[in-house]
């Protein structure tokens, strides 16, 4: 259901329904090995835009098929832009979800092609402060909402009804103190930054949208929807103004039956409890070579993030753990080690060998046994993008 042929030939139906090429961009949100929009996608996306324009002659658009919940803010410029260096009309197709920096993307097309589970999301973005390497973290939480800052001046001003100008200056220096004046700094250039990638994304669009239409956008889109994760279907959509097209019944199915094939390529619908991916009480690690969690498709070419998806326990190992083992290994009596002969010896000493083994696996186990489990650490390791043909 998942495999190459499956998909190809979904996406050549979508082809020849809309007088398109199709090049899809799913990151998959697999629990505990989600991938995300990042500029590692850039050159493989490249590569198939250069192979879909040698291969079309008589075709101008071009539908972006893309599902993430998210990325690096700076890159749907680069990929809208880079779209229409190779094609005239630019959509986007939207099966399920395309939140944050895939609604950016989703921005710079000419229109939207949304199903009736497309989803996309307010684009207010958040700051990830990474404290320098040997210095202790901030007092502050990593992950810092740009919106909320406003929120929070916002709240201070109209719920608490704080007007006095001197209240609200000591405010703002308590704000400046937790958060530090260039940790405000960047989130100040964060707001102003994805207003700006939002206008000039949406002023990619042809026909042309009007000023006002586009400072509707932005602003309904990075302050009016309170809740980041707040799902905007497409009827929500028309109504900010976005250029949603409704497809065919038969378009949609042909869609939604594409997204069921990735769901099943990339295991999206597998468990979110760690623990079950542990066979038993006595395994802390589990690994999973060569996994796919991305994928960058078209008629010519497949490229997928690969790597080995890792789950490790973590343990809080007793100070002095109690260890209580007895042996009780002595000679019977009247026996004398120079009278064993050498191969009865030689056995001997082999089972003591293989005694001190047991006992260090005893041992060892019994020390994971008193040893709470604090934690289950995920990493996906060595991910990088690789041509296939899976």
């Amino acid at each position: 259901m998942s495999s190459r042929n499956n998909r190809l030939e979904l996406i050549k139906k979508i082809e020849q329904e809309r007088n398109s090429k199709v090049l899809v961009y799913f990151c998959g949100d697999r629990p505990l090995a989600s991938a995300n929009i990042a500029d590692d996608a850039i050159r493989p996306l490249y590569d198939h835009l250069l192979a879909l324009s040698i291969s079309t002659k008589d075709v101008d658009t071009i539908d972006l098929y893309l599902y993430a919940v998210g990325g690096r803010l700076e890159v749907p410029w680069r990929i809208a832009t880079m779209l229409r260096e190779f094609f005239k009309n630019v959509n986007v197709i939207i099966p399920y979800k395309a939140y944050s920096a895939a609604t950016l993307i989703a921005l710079g097309a000419d229109k939207i092609i949304m199903g009736k589970k497309g989803e996309l999301s307010p684009i207010d973005p958040s700051l990830h402060v990474i404290a320098p390497e040997g210095t202790p973290p901030p007092a502050f939480p990593p992950q810092i909402g740009v919106e909320d800052i406003s929120s929070y001046i916002t709240f201070i001003k109209e719920r608490a009804g704080l007007t006095d100008q001197s209240a609200l200056a000591q405010t703002i220096c308590i704000l400046a103190e937790k958060l530090t004046p260039p940790v405000l700094g960047q989130i100040q250039r964060a707001h102003s930054h994805i207003r700006l990638v939002a206008r000039k994304l949406l002023s990619l669009c042809q026909p042309p949208l009007e000023e006002r239409r586009i400072s509707t956008i932005v602003e309904a889109l990075t302050e009016k929807i309170y809740l980041h994760g707040h799902g905007i279907g497409r009827k929500e959509a028309k109504e900010i103004g976005l250029q949603i097209e409704d497809p065919s019944l038969e378009i949609e199915n042909l869609i939604w039956q594409l997204y069921v094939s990735y769901e099943h390529f990339l295991k999206l619908r597998t468990t979110a409890d760690p623990l079950a991916y542990f066979p038993d009480d006595d395994t802390d690690e589990y690994r999973e070579p060569d996994a796919v969690i991305a994928c960058i498709e078209s008629t010519e070419k497949l490229h997928v993030f690969k790597g080995t998806f890792y789950l490790k326990r973590i343990r809080k190992i007793p100070q002095q753990p109690t260890i209580n083992i007895n042996l009780g290994l002595q000679l019977p009596l009247g026996i004398q080690p120079a009278n064993i002969p050498p191969q009865v010896q030689q056995a001997i000493q082999q089972l003591l060998q293989e005694g001190a083994q047991l006992i260090r696996e005893q041992v060892l186990k019994e020390i994971v046994r008193q040893s709470p489990i604090e934690g289950i650490m995920p990493r996906f390791i060595g991910g990088i993008w690789t041509e296939s043909n899976e």
